[in-house]
């Protein structure tokens, strides 16, 4: 990036050049000294051609602000509300506007006809975890200012290319389409980059997949490792809707400082249309790793039924094998019993017999129909 900054540096001579890259939060070497926000402010002015400067504090854009017909500044802070709120106020911005929209789930618009306030996730995802950090814009007649945590790396490339953006610009076009034509091109970036994180998704599963055909993993990894991947799909999706939110309400929300040229709504329609073929692309990669997942619970209980018929044969022959035992054993038994018995002892013996076989088998009947409903017939 500093490289890049080098050769725009030499193509523009009135950029100003800071210490250190613009959109990375550095670590000061004392401890004691906290580094402030980072900022790139690009600048159209009345006359001449657009102009970028770098900076770490609001202070050092008024001056730009003041001669200039539209700006965009991006802003990466430690803390999104404290840090920008501070840095709305300094820049003209309402003291509630940022702290009303960060009460959004994902994202937010707030609309107060003069001022616009919109917050849309910015995603980022190491593995299976996936995070979704506010990216704030702030939007008035003549300014847009984007603003973001450190923990995240948003809109680097437009940084690059702003100036050249502006400089594209009609002249005749009004403010407010020029002012939508760069909303819509911040959101495109952000909505371009979070879509590219779905290629990391779709690579988790598949290393998923090649997991669950190893029979010796754990059934409970495979179970906690599906929970991730549903997990992140779901937090993903909600994102991209969140997303569809905004959209909608920038398109059909008659907004003050939105343009209400046909181009410049279906510019926002066209983001929208995007959106919706990624939340479309994501629900099919749900449905194919829903399919994935039925298929191969399909083969583990044809295991299982496998297994459990291997038992039940197993056990087949074992009653077998008990029932040819059990039967001599039985007889030996009963006649061994008779030897020296007297002729009443054996007759009362043989009786006994008799009576406490009938007993046994008439409760265990008993027992089996109270317990267990006896079909009529085998059908």
């Amino acid at each position: 990036m500093e490289r890049a900054e080098r050769k725009i540096a030499k193509k523009n001579p009135t950029e100003t050049r800071p210490k250190e890259s613009a959109g990375v939060c550095a670590v000061p070497a004392d401890a004691s000294k906290v580094a402030g926000p980072r900022a790139v402010c690009v600048a159209l002015p009345h006359v001449g051609k657009p102009v970028r400067v770098l900076g770490n504090n609001v202070s050092e854009f008024i001056s730009t602000l003041q001669t200039s017909t539209m700006a965009w500044i991006n802003f990466t802070v430690d803390d999104l509300e404290k840090d920008g709120s501070e840095i709305a106020v300094r820049l003209g911005f309402s003291d509630s506007l940022i702290p009303a929209v960060l009460k959004g789930y994902y994202a937010s618009f707030e609309d107060r006809d003069k001022e616009m306030a919109i917050m849309v996730p910015a995603v980022k995802i190491q593995k299976l975890d996936l995070k979704a950090f506010p990216l704030i814009i702030l939007v008035r007649k003549d300014l847009i200012v984007t603003i973001h945590s450190c923990d995240v790396e948003r809109l680097i490339q437009f940084s690059r290319y702003a100036d050249s953006f502006m400089r594209k610009l009609p002249t005749g076009m009004p403010q407010p389409d020029k002012l939508a034509m760069l909303l819509v091109r911040i959101l495109d970036e952000n909505n371009t980059y979070n879509f590219e994180l779905l290629r990391d998704i779709e690579e988790q599963a598949d290393s998923m997949s090649e997991m669950l055909l190893d029979q010796n993993v754990r059934r409970l990894d495979i179970g906690k490792r599906i929970y991730e991947m549903k997990h992140t799909l779901i937090t993903y999706l909600n994102t991209l809707w969140r997303t569809l939110d905004v959209l909608h309400s920038l398109r059909y929300g008659d907004a003050e400082l939105i343009s209400d040229d046909p181009k410049s709504l279906a510019q926002i329609g066209l983001l929208a249309d995007d959106v919706n073929r990624q939340i479309a692309l994501s629900e099919h990669m749900s449905e194919v790793l829903a399919s994935g997942l039925e298929v191969l619970q399909t083969l583990y209980n044809n295991q299982l039924q496998i297994l459990n018929n291997r038992m039940a044969l197993t056990m087949t022959w074992l009653t077998i094998l008990g029932t040819a035992v059990l039967v001599p054993n039985t007889l030996a038994t009963i006649a061994g019993s008779f030897g020296g018995m007297s002729t009443n002892n054996l007759i009362f013996y043989i009786f006994l017999l008799v009576w406490s076989t009938g007993i046994s088998t008439a409760m265990a009947y008993w027992w089996v129909r109270r317990k267990v409903q006896l079909p009529s017939s085998p059908q």
